[in-house]
């Protein structure tokens, strides 16, 4: 009869390596990799989830530590600078690097903890002292002001303000934007193209009542041509442009 093993839950591989290399007192940058390999073997093998991005996590930690683990049974790689290079050190690195975020995720919460448990009194002042203005004196406010003096400061900045008019431009009245609605434009296009089947360019143009609305509606015809509703003719240079309306 098999005995029931309940597994400690790890956040991922890095915490489970962890976990181990702290279970067996070993040094974080001499890590005996065939033992930490099997202990981390032995508990994927314990695993119990339905979960396959958490499984897929695991499973290429494994992978990397039988790489790292077959590396070590051959010659130690040499870098440029002469130094062997240990299979273990990027492992060690984020190790490390894990190590470090998980102290400082403890250490915040501890604060946050510690800061829920923190109490402030409220604010109390006797009504008067809360009710004091600092007096202010006007004399002192306004100097050697006069009311000359502010009047010729008015002045000036009106001038300022004169200065700033273009004298020309000022003359026409404000400049508004002319809202055009594409959506409706171009379903009276639509409409009018089925009703008159073939007509001219030029007529439909002068249907429009302002500048904008005639840079809409060429817009539209161009649409209409490029998604194939209709089509148009032009006999000679210079003449006017047949629209047809294709067959619905």
């Amino acid at each position: 009869m098999a005995i029931p093993v309940k597994l400690e839950a790890f956040e991922g591989p890095l915490d489970l390596l962890l976990h181990l290399i702290d279970k067996n007192k070993i040094d974080i940058y001499d890590i005996p990799i065939v033992e930490i390999t099997e202990q981390y073997l032995d508990y994927i093998r314990r695993m119990e989830t339905e979960d396959m991005n958490v499984m897929s996590e695991f499973l290429v930690m494994a992978a990397t530590l039988l790489d790292i683990k077959c590396r070590m049974l051959l010659p130690r790689e040499v870098n440029e600078e002469g130094e062997e290079e240990d299979p273990r050190a990027e492992l060690v690195q984020k190790l490390l690097e894990y190590k470090m975020y998980k102290f400082m995720s403890f250490e915040l919460r501890d604060r946050q903890v510690d800061a829920a448990r923190n109490l402030y009194r409220e604010q109390r002042l006797p009504k008067e002292v809360a009710a004091y203005r600092q007096p202010v004196d006007y004399e002192e406010l306004i100097g050697d002001m006069t009311l000359n003096r502010l009047h010729e400061i008015f002045r000036s900045m009106v001038r300022r303000q004169e200065d700033k008019i273009d004298p020309i431009r000022s003359r026409y009245g404000n400049i508004e934007k002319e809202e055009i609605d594409m959506d409706a434009k171009l379903l009276y296009v639509e409409a009018y193209a089925r009703e008159h089947g073939q007509f001219s360019f030029r007529r439909l143009l002068e249907k429009q009542s302002s500048r904008m609305e005639i840079i809409v509606t060429f817009l539209i015809i161009l649409e209409l041509m490029k998604t194939g509703r209709i089509s148009i003719c032009q006999e000679n240079l210079f003449d006017d442009i047949i629209i047809t309306a294709s067959a619905a």
